[in-house]
C-alpha cells in the first residue's frame, strides 16, 4: 500500500467532504434532498470537472466506501423492529412480495430488452445482458427507509396506509439484499458461463445462510462491544471497524476461493451486516444503545458515502444514457403500480390504497446506491458504467419520490399537519379567570399546540385583555350554567383551569365541567381551605400558591437538575402528556416501543391510577404517558403513540 497516496487522498478528501456537506445543507433550501448535494459535491470534485480527485485517489478511498456500506447495511437492520409490525403482517406480506416482484421482474426485462441502446451492454453476451438485468432489477426494487420514515414525520402521518407503507419498504430492504446475494451468484454463474446444476443450487444456499450464520456472529461481537460501559467515542470506531472487517474478510475468502477452487464462495457482506443489526434489534436488549450510536455517525458516513459515490461518476456517460435513465425510471414506476395494485388486491387492502400505494415506493438511497457500488466491486468487468447507470435511475427516483409520497399520504387523509389535523386531536383547555398568570399559561399552551379558551364572570377583564393583549381567545361568561358554557367551549374540551377569586364559583364550575363536560382532568387555584373536600371529592387538583412556591423550592433543592428542565423555560426540552390512542401500541411492552434514547417516560396513568413505569409495563389504549426529552423527539413520540 502506497501510504503517501493514501495520506494525500484522505487530506484532499477531508476538504472535498466538508465542502459536500455546505453544499447538501444549501440542497435542502431549494428542497432538494441531502443526498442530491452531497453527490453534486462529489461530481463538482472528481476527476471528470474540475479533477481535485482522480481515480486513483477515489480508488486509494475504498476502504471508506467499504466501511459506509457496512454502516448503511446496520442502520437499515436496526430500523426492522418486528414488534412496531404488529397488526399489519398480512398486508405488509403481500405487499412486500408482489412489489419485489414485479420491480424484479418488469425492470429486469426492461433493462434486458434495452441493451442495445445501452452503450456498455451492446458488447456483452446474451449470458452478459441477462446477468446485468439480473443485478440492475435487484437494485431498482430497493427502498429508502431512512426518507420513508423523515417524510412521515414531516406529513405527522399515522394510519393503516402509513404503516404498512412503512412496514414494506423496511421488510423490502432486507429481502433485497437477500436477493442481491443470489442475483449476485446468479450472474457470476453467467458471466463465467458455468453451467446450472444442482451444485450450484446447493453453493448459492449454502452461500446465503453462511452470511446470515456470520451475520449473528458479528451480532455476538457487536454485542460486547455495547455491553461495556464505554464512551461513545470508543464504541462507535469499533463498530465501524467490525464493519469495514467485514468486508475485507468477504473479498479475502472470494479471492482465495477463486484462486484454489473450483467456485467462488461469495459471502454477501451487506447481507451479514444487516442480519448483525436485525439481531440486535429484535433479539438482544441493546437495541437502543446501537440506534444512538448509529444516529450520532449517521451524517458524517452518509456526506462520505454520497461524496465518494459522485466522485466515481463518469458525468459524460450520465449525460449520454440520461434517455435510457429516464426510460429505466419509468418502467419502474409501471413495475411499481403493478405490484402495489397486485399486492393490495390480494391482501384486501381498500381499492383507494392499491391505486396509490406506488407513490410511496419510488424514493431510492442508501441500500440501493450501496448494492451499485457492491456490484462494481465484485463484477470488475461492468465496472463505473453499470454502476453510473444504476445511480442515475436512483437519483432520479429520490428527486421525484418525496413529493408522490406526500400527495399520496394527503390523499388516504392521514396527513396530520397542524392544518388539517383532526379536532378530536387537537389538545382542548379552558382557562376561567382572566389575569397575568392565566394569560400567560395560555400563551405557553398556544405554542404547544393547544386550543385555548379564556374565560371570564367579570366583562372588565375581557374586554381589557382583548384591548391590550389582542389574544382573541377571551369570551365573557354572564352567568355559571352548562347552558352558557356549552355556547362557548369545544365539545371534547380535556382540561379546565379555574382561577377565580371566589372558591364557591370555582366549585360550581368544576362541578358543571366534571359532571356536564365529563372534564376529569381540573386544576383549581384556592383561596382559601374552607371547600377544599368538595373539590377533592370531584377528582380537582388543587393549587395553594404558598405551598405550591414551597414544593418548588424543594424540588430545585432535592432535584436541581430535573426541577430545572421542568420549571425553567428550556427550548430544548420539554414536559409532555400524550394519550395512547394508536391501537398498534395496545398491549405492547414499554421496552417493546422504540423511543428515541433522549426522551424519558416519567409516570403512565391507567383510569386515574398512577403507574411508575419500567421495561415490562404494558401500554394500554388511553393510557396517558408522561414523557421528559428534547422538544423535536417529544414530537415524534406524539406522532407513535396518539396525541
Amino acid at each position: 500500500m502506497d501510504y503517501g497516496l493514501l495520506a494525500f487522498s484522505l487530506a484532499s478528501f477531508a476538504f472535498i467532504t466538508f465542502a459536500a456537506y455546505q453544499i447538501g445543507q444549501l440542497s435542502t433550501h431549494l428542497h432538494l434532498p441531502l443526498i442530491s448535494g452531497y453527490l453534486l459535491a462529489g461530481i463538482l470534485a472528481g476527476p471528470f470537472i474540475l479533477q481535485f480527485m482522480d481515480p486513483v485517489n477515489v480508488e486509494a478511498l475504498r476502504f471508506l466506501d467499504e466501511t459506509a456500506l457496512a454502516f448503511i447495511a446496520f442502520v437499515a437492520g436496526s430500523e426492522m423492529a418486528l414488534d412496531e409490525l404488529r397488526g399489519r403482517y398480512r398486508s405488509i406480506g403481500w405487499n412486500t412480495a408482489a412489489q419485489i416482484g414485479a420491480v424484479y421482474i418488469v425492470s429486469g426485462i426492461g433493462i434486458f430488452l434495452l441493451a442495445e441502446q445501452i452503450p456498455f451492454m451492446r458488447e456483452l453476451t446474451p449470458a452478459g445482458k441477462l446477468a446485468t438485468a439480473l443485478l440492475g432489477g435487484t437494485i431498482l426494487a430497493a427502498r429508502s427507509p431512512s426518507s420513508a420514515i423523515a417524510i412521515i414525520n414531516e406529513m405527522r402521518a399515522r394510519g393503516p396506509f402509513t404503516k404498512t407503507v412503512l412496514g414494506v419498504t423496511l421488510v423490502t430492504d432486507v429481502l433485497i439484499v437477500v436477493l442481491f446475494a443470489v442475483s449476485s451468484s446468479i450472474a457470476a454463474t453467467l458471466l463465467t458461463g458455468r453451467s446450472f446444476d444442482i451444485g450450484f443450487i446447493i453453493l448459492v444456499s449454502f452461500t446465503i445462510l453462511g452470511s446470515i450464520g456470520l451475520g449473528i456472529l458479528v451480532a455476538l461481537a457487536l454485542g460486547l462491544i455495547l455491553r461495556n460501559h464505554w464512551e461513545d467515542r470508543v464504541k462507535i470506531p469499533l463498530i465501524l471497524l467490525i464493519g469495514y472487517l467485514v468486508f475485507a474478510i468477504s473479498g479475502e475468502i472470494r479471492h482465495f476461493s477463486h484462486e484454489n477452487l473450483p467456485f467462488d464462495l461469495l459471502f454477501e457482506p451487506l447481507l451479514i451486516c444487516m442480519v448483525a443489526s436485525f439481531w440486535l434489534t429484535n433479539r438482544s436488549p441493546y437495541r437502543s444503545e446501537l440506534r444512538h450510536l448509529l444516529h450520532q455517525v449517521e451524517m458524517p458516513i452518509f456526506v462520505i458515502f454520497f461524496t465518494l459515490i459522485g466522485a466515481s461518476l463518469d458525468i459524460g456517460i450520465v449525460l449520454a444514457l440520461l434517455p435510457i435513465t429516464a426510460a429505466i425510471f419509468a418502467i419502474r414506476l409501471l413495475a411499481l403500480f403493478i405490484g402495489g395494485f397486485i399486492g393490495g388486491a390480494v391482501a384486501g387492502d381498500p381499492p383507494q390504497f392499491n391505486r396509490l400505494t406506488w407513490m410511496t415506493y419510488i424514493t431510492q438511497a442508501g441500500i440501493g446506491l450501496g448494492l451499485a457500488k457492491e456490484v462494481a466491486i465484485e463484477f470488475p468487468g461492468l465496472g463505473s458504467d453499470f454502476t453510473t447507470l444504476m445511480v442515475a435511475a436512483i437519483v432520479l427516483s429520490q428527486l421525484a419520490g418525496p413529493p408522490f409520497f406526500k400527495f399520496a399520504i394527503r390523499l388516504v387523509g392521514e396527513s396530520h399537519l397542524p392544518k388539517d389535523i383532526a379536532d378530536d386531536e387537537i389538545l382542548d383547555v379552558v382557562i376561567v379567570g382572566i389575569e397575568n398568570q392565566s394569560r400567560q399559561l395560555a400563551e405557553r399552551l398556544l405554542a404547544h399546540g393547544w386550543r385555548v379558551k379564556l374565560l371570564d364572570i367579570d366583562q372588565s377583564h375581557v374586554s381589557q385583555v382583548t384591548a391590550s393583549d389582542g389574544l382573541r381567545h377571551e369570551h365573557w361568561l354572564p352567568e355559571i350554567s352548562a347552558e352558557r358554557i356549552r355556547e362557548i367551549i369545544e365539545p371534547k374540551t380535556e382540561v379546565a383551569v379555574t382561577l377565580l377569586p371566589d372558591d364557591a364559583d370555582s366549585l360550581k364550575l368544576c362541578q358543571i365541567f366534571y359532571e356536564d363536560f365529563g372534564i376529569t382532568r381540573q386544576i383549581a387555584r384556592l383561596n382559601t381551605f374552607n371547600l377544599l373536600e368538595q373539590f377533592r371529592d370531584l377528582g380537582v387538583h388543587v393549587l395553594d400558591p404558598a405551598n405550591a412556591m414551597v414544593h418548588l423550592l424543594d424540588n430545585f433543592v432535592r432535584a436541581p437538575q430535573l426541577a430545572a428542565m421542568v420549571f425553567e423555560d428550556d427550548p430544548d426540552h420539554d414536559v409532555i402528556q400524550v394519550t395512547i390512542t394508536d391501537p398498534n401500541v395496545n398491549g405492547l411492552h414499554l421496552r417493546e416501543l422504540i423511543l428515541p434514547d433522549d426522551v424519558l417516560v416519567m409516570a403512565i396513568v391507567r383510569r386515574g391510577h398512577l403507574i411508575v413505569p419500567h421495561g415490562y409495563t404494558n401500554l394500554h389504549l388511553e393510557d396517558e404517558v408522561t414523557l421528559i426529552g428534547p422538544t423535536d423527539s417529544l414530537e415524534e413520540v406524539a406522532l407513535k403513540l396518539g396525541y
